[in-house]
Formats: C-alpha cells, structure tokens, sequence
C-alpha cells in the first residue's frame, strides 16, 4: 500500500506548533478550534467597550471622563460574580443534562443585545435627545453597558469551563491556554479592524460598527456551541438532589495560609496598571491628537505587548524562576511603561507615547500570568481546590479593573478642572495634568504592591520535579 506524503500543516514538525497536543479523543482539534471562537467575540466586546467606545464618549462625544469611566466599570465591576457563574454551572442540572449551553447561549443574547442598544444610548448620552427626561441617556447607557458586560462574562466563564470539561487531565491546561490566547489574538484583530472601519468617524459609521459587532458576536457564539455539549437525561431524584454550599469552599480557600497576601497582591497590582484603561486612548486623541483610528491601534499593541509577556513567562517558568519574581518585573516593567506615556506629552511623540501601550501590555501580561500561576499552586484545605483559586484571582483583578478605571477618570476630571482653572499655576495650566497625575498615582501604586509582594518572594520555593530539575512549563501550558 502506498502512504501519501504529509501535507499543509501536517508537514510542521509538532514542536514548532505551540497548542498541537492540545487536542484530545474528547475534543479533536477541529472542535476545539471552533468552540474557541467564543474567545474571539468575547476580545472583540472588550475592545468595543474598553477601548474604541471610551475614546469615542470622550473626545468626538465629549461625555464628561468621570461618566464615562463609570459606564465602562460597570461590566468590570460585576465580573466578581463570575466566580458563582461557575459554581452555578458547575451544579446546574437540566432534564436533558447540559449544563454549560444555557450558560453560554444567554450570555451570547445578553452580550448582543447589549451592543445592539449600545450606539443609540450613546448618542442620546452626548445631547442629541430631542424627547424624554434628561437623565435618559446615562440610564440607558448604563442598562447598554450592564448588559454587555453580563453576557461578556457569562459567555467567557461557561466556554473556559466547557472547554475544561471534554478536555481529559493531560490536555486541560493547553486547552485553556489555546483559549486564552484566542482572546488576545480576537482583541488585536477586532482593534485593527474596527479601527479601520472607524477612520472617517460619524454617528451613522458608529452604530454600523457596534451593531456589526453584536451580529457578528452572536453568529460566532452560535457556531462556537453547536453541538459541543452531549445530551445526559437526568432524573427528578438527580435533579433535586442537594447541591454543595459555595461559602464552605470559600472558607477552606481563606485558610490555606499565603491565599490572602497573594489576593491584595493581585487587587493592587492590577489596579495600579489598569487605571489608565478609560485614558490612554483619549489621551493620545486630545494630548498628542491622533485619529480614532490609530488610538484604536492601542488595543493591538497592548495584545501584543501581553503577548510577549505570555510567551516570556513561560520561558522563565521553564528555568525554574520563582513565580513571585517574575510578577515583580512585570511591575518594574509598568513603571518603565507609564514614565514613556507621561514623556510622550512633553516632547510630543507618538512613537514614545505608542511604546509605552506595549509596556503596558508587556507588563501586564507577567504580572497577569505569574500571579496566576501562583493562585493555581495556593495551598487551601477541604473543599477549597483550584477551579475555586482561580475564581478568587479572577474576581481581584476584576473588582480592582473595575474600581481603578472608574477612580482613574474622576481624578483625570478632578485635577484637569483644577490646573485648567489656574489654581496650580501656569506650568500646570495645560489638558495633560489630569492625565499624568494618574499616570503618577499608578506608579506609586506599583511601589505599594512590591512592598506587598515582598514578604511572598522571600517565603517562595521554586517546583521541582523528584530530579530536582525545573518543571518544563512552557507557552501551551498556561491556563486563563
């Protein structure tokens, strides 16, 4: 019998292709390729919310920051419940058995309709409102962003778990490693794109690109699902059978000794580098005068800065590097990044001011990746195991996303009307104070977390194997 030679991929030796053994009897490679597209519109819905529809209120709507900082942490602020959403789906019981499809089908609807609704909100939020009271728009734009970010979160937790479930224990964490960087990569393509179809902007080019953005959200979720879940018939007794308590595993959780440390560690440290996420893109419009179209390239950098952090996290893993380590010079890092941004004013630098965005992304992804590598090795006791770990790192960077953008743009409004009114002198009388004293503040609030992080790197032990040589750890195998 003759063998016809390999072709396409099949011709790219396995170590060359980071998630090829990723895929498992229970989940070939062409289903995890499709399920994995529910990552992609979720980066596409972060991107509309945390980039180009912040950019757009402030500058060509001119929505005051401080309400726009509070519309764009409204869907950050509720992903803490992202913990129970799993918990939930954990436990639901159905008669047909699925128990992460309902999960994943209304998150899509609520993800959809929120976007749908979402440009007309807007507009009625910048004054173009000929009917109805006054306080109209920020309630319907805040419905807007509230049901954006429910379904953002109920998609992203019931696909990750999904996922997790027809993957067997030897592939689960590339699994969700090739998910995760499905996100980055749908935040980097959909910034580009939306950037582009934003270049000439107008109210009409805006709600053809959001409502394009929830139609396309849908039908990537819809084929992302299909058929990815088996049917179980349970019975009544199974059904009604008592379920576990989600406060007993939380409280084995909080005795398991250095889980505390590590959580403020995590709150702190992701505050100090999300604070500018409502302002760098209306910083480089207003201060360095850029189009939407290229702020909107932010986004893409940031990836890609995350990217390489990913990618170096895990080389250093591989090395045996102490997690905790690794997370301090993502922080270092960010210092580096946000002294660029405050530069870029002064000296007028888009390339300057472009350079810092990867920083940040750069940073961000070690500190993301090491402290959850940390949170996946914290010691709990009973119940507490590490789906419930990891739910708990989650919900601080969340909470602390969400409070620092919205603390971000009220002391950018704060301080911009003081220095702009003369009461600092005629140094500071200029649109770029309130966004550099924020930039300020989150260098400080780096300094904060290393102090925090100190106590946890002098008490770290590197993993070995029984050999005593590093465990290899390498890009595949880091989860989300």
């Amino acid at each position: 019998m003759i063998r016809r030679p390999p072709s396409g991929l099949l011709r790219i030796p396995a170590q060359y292709l980071p998630f090829a053994d990723a895929a498992s009897d229970g989940l070939p490679m062409a289903q995890l390729l499709r399920l994995s597209l529910f990552q992609v519109s979720v980066g596409m819905a972060t991107v509309m919310l945390l980039g180009t529809l912040n950019r757009v209120m402030i500058v060509e709507l001119s929505v005051p920051a401080t309400i726009v900082a509070i519309m764009i942490a409204l869907p950050v602020l509720i992903a803490p419940f992202r913990t129970l959403l799993g918990f939930r789906s954990d436990t639901y019981r159905s008669a047909i058995g699925w128990k992460r499809i309902p999960y994943l089908w209304f998150g899509s609807l609520w993800q959809m309709g929120g976007l749908a609704v979402m440009p007309f909100a807007l507009l009625v939020l910048s004054g173009e409102q000929t009917v109805g009271p006054a306080w109209a728009g920020e309630v319907l734009a805040a419905l807007a962003f509230l049901m954006t970010g429910l379904g953002l979160h109920m998609t992203q937790t019931a696909g990750l778990a999904l996922a997790s479930d027809r993957a067997d224990d030897e592939t689960r964490p590339r699994v969700v490693a090739l998910l995760y960087v499905m996100f980055l990569l749908g935040m980097g393509f959909s910034a580009v794109i939306i950037g582009w179809l934003l270049r000439d902007f107008s109210s009409l080019t805006l709600v053809r690109v959001v409502q394009g953005a929830a139609l396309a959200g849908i039908v990537l979720n819809l084929i992302a699902l299909w058929r990815q879940e088996k049917v179980r018939p349970m019975s009544r007794e199974e059904r009604t059978a008592p379920r576990p308590r989600f406060r007993d595993a939380w409280a084995d959780l909080m005795r398991g000794g250095e889980a505390g440390r590590l959580l403020a560690v995590v709150f702190f440290g992701t505050m100090a580098l999300n604070m500018q996420d409502v302002l760098l893109e209306p910083y480089g419009g207003e201060i360095l005068g850029l189009s939407v179209s290229a702020t909107t390239l932010l986004t893409a950098l940031w990836a890609t800065g995350a990217l390489a952090g990913f990618a170096l996290a895990g080389r250093m893993l591989a090395q045996g590097r102490d997690a905790f380590r690794i997370a301090g010079a993502g922080l270092v890092v960010g210092i580096y990044a946000f002294s660029a941004v405050i530069f870029s004013a002064p000296m007028s630098s888009p390339t300057l001011f472009y350079i810092g965005a990867v920083l940040i992304g750069f940073g961000s992804g070690l500190f993301a990746v090491s402290t959850l590598i940390a949170a996946m090795n914290m010691k709990a006791e009973g119940a507490a195991g590490h789906g419930l770990a990891l739910g708990a790192w989650g919900a601080a960077q969340a909470t602390a996303a969400g409070m620092a953008i919205a603390l971000g743009g009220g002391l950018r409004d704060w301080v911009g009307t003081l220095a702009l009114s003369g009461a600092w002198g005629d140094a500071l009388n200029t649109p770029a104070t309130g966004y550099s004293f924020v930039y300020h503040i989150e260098i400080g609030l780096i300094f904060v977390t290393l102090a925090l992080l100190g106590p946890l790197v002098r008490s770290a032990r590197p993993s070995t194997h029984s050999t005593g040589k590093p465990a290899p750890l390498g890009l595949a195998d880091f989860p989300t």
